[in-house]
């Protein structure tokens, strides 16, 4: 995106239309795709006004104040910042999350997670679930939405993304889910839990995409795990079947060309039904395991998204 900034070129006396015109036309120019969308989205925020009443009242006047924090809004976002972090939040499955620069952007691959442990697990019994590193609550208040009898743990190390995912909980009224600050597993008792869900951290520290896109603004603790990018999954799975009742399942996003290094930490931890998922893009995306005896999973005949021969 071009780092290029100048300002709205509409006069101070023009209206809502002119400005949407004139902002599009800029985040154009940046290289944004959805340009006239976002020009909308930063104008709602700055004005207080819903899209549609932007697109009923096009020569209304904006009073300075507004037309101020509108220019701020676009500058950051013709220099890159993402969007989410602008309007502070962003839609993951069904629900809209609150986020910011203390929290990664729930992003559309890590659904695969949140589909798996559904399919996975049975809806029907009262289960003991938990999301570490668990951000803005993503993973976690999916699931606490979708699945009621669940009992949902989410475990954070940084205290402003905990308090992001506490905002999140308190809004969807989630009553089975509960927040807790710790590292990773550690706070967690022996064979406490059913299973054991985690978006860690999973980026090489020389990955050259770091100093690219939104990547640049996102937390760089929540994206990168040491040299090879598995520090964190590594802990995680060498302390899962202290955690994990027996049967219980562990399921872990991460990147694209991690999965054999992740199935063959998994075997060297003894877990068992060792599967790899692809995403909707067809890369690999989330291993999963069990802690015999097995779980009684539901067939994989009944999934889209079909396991690695």
């Amino acid at each position: 995106m071009s780092g290029a900034s100048a300002p709205v070129s509409a006069a101070a006396d023009d209206g809502i239309g002119e400005l949407r015109r004139a902002a599009s036309q800029r985040l154009a120019a940046a290289g944004y795709a959805s340009a006239a969308l976002e020009a909308d989205l930063l104008l709602s925020l700055a004005t207080g006004l819903e899209r549609g009443q932007l697109f009923a009242w096009p020569e209304r006047a904006v009073d300075a104040a507004q037309r101020q924090r509108f220019e701020q809004l676009l500058t950051r976002r013709v220099a890159g910042e993402p969007i989410a972090y602008l309007l502070q939040q962003r839609a993951f499955w069904s629900l809209e999350l609150r986020v910011s620069r203390a929290t990664l952007i729930p992003r559309p691959e890590t659904e695969t997670l949140v589909e798996l442990a559904l399919r996975a697990l049975p809806a029907d019994q009262a289960l003991r679930v938990a999301d570490l590193g668990t951000g803005s609550g993503a993973i976690a208040a999916a699931l606490a939405h979708e699945r009621p009898r669940w009992s949902l743990i989410g475990l954070e190390r940084d205290p402003d993304a905990l308090a992001i995912a506490a905002l999140n909980a308190a809004r969807l009224q989630l009553d089975n889910l509960s927040l807790m600050r710790g590292h990773w597993s550690s706070a967690l008792g022996r064979a406490s839990l059913d299973a054991l869900i985690a978006n860690p951290p999973y980026v090489r520290a020389d990955d050259p995409h770091l100093g690219q896109g939104d990547l640049r603004f996102e937390p760089r603790a929540a994206l990168v795990a040491g040299a090879d990018g598995l520090l964190a999954i590594r802990a995680l799975i060498a302390d899962a079947p202290r955690c994990l009742k027996p049967g219980g399942l562990l399921a872990i996003e991460h990147g694209w060309d991690q999965g054999a290094d992740v199935r063959a930490l998994m075997q060297q931890q003894g877990l068992e039904a060792i599967e790899t998922w692809r995403d909707l893009a067809g890369q690999e995306r989330v291993t999963q395991a069990i802690l015999s005896p097995r779980l009684n999973a539901r067939p994989h005949e009944n999934l889209d998204q079909r396991p690695l021969d």
